[in-house]
């Protein structure tokens, strides 16, 4: 029987994993009274975090895991999302009937605000980060916390009933909940990723769709209409629906887009957003071509982040001018440089085919693409067809880098050149940044845009970012 303390006060509790929401959980734990060990199998000197910690008065154990470590009386256990379910304190815990949890279900538990909770395979960061600049024009008071902006315990302890909390939420950190019920609920879309983590696409979809789990008929769930693996969950969701469609004009409540992106109708054609309200009124909000943001994908996000500033209670007129002024967040398509005639992109949070397929879809111009990354089983066949449409040439590297110039070569690209790892990651990328100047003309576009996880040569996509954009700048 799982026994989630609702009180933490003289509670036993174990964090799994130091990194940023350990500490913070860690932390809050402390703070609202727990018996707080934080544990973490890296060595102590990997653990720069734990002398502050132990300052505190919390207890850090690294270099493994103590047998001892979980017992009877510990009554909780927070792990990181990143923990798989295979580690030793987790099954053990699991097989004691100890709650085992993610941060995002502790801050649930003491936050005043009611929450927004972005999820979906690709596009988390720009929604969310758009729902909040549009919320803070409308005059809602929001916090965006969690993976992007304040740290979600601590903005949770701190947040008002008249905050709104707009959190990005992973499968990872999604899978990990129990209670965890945000007034809003927004799923993206849902690609295969992951697998390597859950197992199964079965088990990845069903930790995205534990967003709206605990809704019911006072909460709204915020669905992508065009994706089919959304439409799935729908006679599952207690929540009132509020759909958003590239493809459909709604004939509910909804957010679509006018005339919609359809095989008969031209795509260089005016398109405007359209809120269809509750009693069937029709109201324009925006051109397209005025969004802030290029590509469809982006359209795609700005519809999600409009229809969950409308459920939170803001006007449509007071999401103009940030749906115009909004230029996107880094590594996610982020403009970086000209360098004789030819622009620099850096999508380094392309983390899979889909992203980068979104990517590639959203520029017009001949594109140089560099791409490869961590192995994770795919044979990316996927990027076939737009690599023959939109794809000049590529520079491969990483794990992946023949497997990404075997697409190459089926989309019938001459120019597929692979980069041997380096002395060092940094260099390797510098290499393929080079070779990629060197394959462009002016007027084409070098996106770095991998269509896999950085890992095997990076601690993040956000290093290889920078690493990139810092490659572009020396050129």
């Amino acid at each position: 029987m799982m026994k989630h303390p609702e009180q933490y006060r003289g509670r036993q509790v174990v964090v799994l994993g130091l990194a940023r929401s350990g500490v913070q959980v860690a932390k809050t734990l402390h703070r609202q009274g727990a018996i707080v060990t934080v544990n973490d199998k890296k060595d102590r000197d990997q653990c720069p975090e734990a002398s502050e910690l132990e300052a505190l008065g919390i207890s850090v154990l690294c270099g493994g895991h103590p047998d001892d470590l979980i017992h009877q009386g510990i009554e909780l256990v927070v792990k990181n999302p990143g923990i798989p379910y295979s580690a030793p304190p987790v099954v053990k815990a699991l097989e004691l009937g100890i709650d085992v949890v993610t941060e995002v279900e502790v801050a649930y538990r003491l936050c005043a605000a009611p929450m927004i909770g972005i999820t979906g395979s690709n596009g988390k960061t720009t929604t969310t980060t758009w729902i909040g600049s549009m919320l803070q024009n409308a005059g809602l008071n929001p916090i965006v916390a969690g993976n992007i902006g304040t740290p979600l315990c601590e903005a949770a302890e701190a947040a008002r009933a008249d905050n709104w909390m707009v959190v990005e939420l992973s499968s990872f950190q999604l899978k990990g909940t129990q209670q965890f019920r945000p007034a809003i609920g927004v799923l993206l879309n849902v690609a295969e990723t992951h697998l390597d983590y859950h197992g199964t696409m079965e088990d990845y979809v069903s930790s995205k769709a534990k967003l709206f789990a605990n809704q019911t008929e006072a909460d709204t769930a915020v669905i992508n209409w065009d994706d089919p693996v959304c439409r799935e969950l729908v006679p599952y969701i207690r929540a009132k629906l509020f759909p958003f469609s590239m493809t459909e004009r709604l004939k509910a409540e909804g957010i679509y887009v006018e005339p919609p992106y359809l095989p008969q109708n031209s795509d260089s054609q005016p398109r405007t957003v359209v809120y269809r309200n509750a009693e069937g009124a029709v109201m324009e909000i925006i051109r397209v071509d005025e969004i802030g943001l290029p590509g469809r994908f982006n359209t795609e996000n700005a519809l999600a982040a409009i229809a969950a500033c409308l459920a939170a209670g803001a006007s449509p007129e007071q999401l103009v001018e940030p749906l115009c002024a909004f230029r996107g967040v880094e590594h996610r398509l982020e403009y970086v440089a000209v360098k004789e005639g030819v622009t620099y992109y850096n999508n380094s949070k392309a983390t899979n085919s889909k992203a980068t397929t979104m990517a590639i879809e959203a520029l017009e111009a001949p594109i140089v693409l560099i791409a490869g990354g961590l192995d994770r089983g795919s044979d990316y066949m996927e990027l076939v067809p737009v690599f023959r449409d939109k794809v000049k040439a590529v520079v491969a590297l990483g794990e992946t880098r023949e497997k990404i110039a075997r697409v190459a070569e089926l989309a019938g690209l001459s120019d597929a050149l692979l980069v041997d790892t380096g002395d060092s990651a940094a260099e390797t990328l510098r290499t393929a940044t080079l070779q990629a100047a060197g394959l462009a003309k002016p007027g084409d576009i070098v996106l770095l845009s991998p269509a896999c996880a950085s890992w095997d040569m990076f601690a993040s996509y956000e290093e290889r970012g920078r690493i990139f954009k810092e490659a572009v700048h020396t050129l």
